[in-house]
C-alpha cells in the first residue's frame, strides 16, 4: 500500500505533461500571431511579390 501511495504522489508531482502543454500554448501563440500578421498584409504582400515577380520576367527581354 506505501508503494501506491508513493508512486501516485510522485505522479503528481511529475511536470512532463505541463511542459508539453506549455509547447503547445506556445506553438499555438505563434499560429496566430502568423495568421494576423498575413490576414492584415496579405493584399500588401501579394501586390509586392506580384511586381516582384513581374520586374524578374521583364528583366530577362
Amino acid at each position: 500500500m506505501l508503494k501506491l501511495v508513493a508512486k501516485l504522489q510522485a505522479w503528481k508531482e511529475c511536470k512532463d505533461g505541463a511542459t508539453a502543454i506549455e509547447y503547445g500554448l506556445i506553438a499555438a501563440g505563434i499560429a496566430v500571431a502568423i495568421s494576423v500578421v498575413v490576414f492584415t498584409l496579405g493584399d500588401e504582400l501579394e501586390t509586392l511579390f506580384t511586381n516582384m515577380s513581374d520586374s524578374i520576367s521583364g528583366a530577362g527581354e
